[in-house]
């Protein structure tokens, strides 16, 4: 078998193992739904490092708030997170403008129809969290939208 052969067979004996690996082994509940990568690393015979591959996760999609007429659908939402985890929320309506405030994030974003409201975050603070259409509390509305719970990590 010439040179070039065998190294071929040792490459592809390498991903096989590699593919396997990644496949078989037990999940690591430390790892969230939403690390924008994961990385595997390969080593080739005589130990020489390979470059590292990154394989990149499809992130989780976002937890979704939809208003109508400033109330929210279903009742106010709760989410629940654990502390260092990314908060993805999107928030529909069918009002013109509305002012969406995350409060102790001391977040703000605009929601128009057709146009979301996108929140993307670390929950780096423990405890919960109103999330209030301050649109719906000047017009004399309930502005509470949902409730945010942090749980420690």
């Amino acid at each position: 078998m010439s040179n070039k052969a065998r190294a071929g067979v040792i490459a592809l004996a390498v991903v096989i193992v590699t593919v396997a690996f990644v496949a078989l082994r037990p999940s690591d509940s430390s790892k969230k739904a939403d690390d924008p990568a994961k990385t595997v690393k390969t080593e080739a015979g005589g130990g020489a490092k390979q470059p590292t591959a990154t394989v990149p996760s499809a992130p989780a999609p976002p937890q979704e708030i939809t208003l109508k007429g400033g109330v929210p659908v279903g009742g106010v939402k709760r989410i629940e997170v654990r502390k260092g985890d990314v908060v993805r929320l999107q928030v529909l309506t069918d009002e013109q403008g509305d002012r969406l405030h995350l409060h102790g994030y001391d977040i703000e974003k605009e929601a128009k129809a057709g146009k979301p409201a996108n929140f993307r975050f670390k929950a780096d603070i423990e405890g919960v969290f109103e999330i209030e259409s301050h649109t719906a509390e000047d017009a004399g509305g309930e502005p509470l939208i949902a409730r945010l719970v942090v749980a420690p990590s």
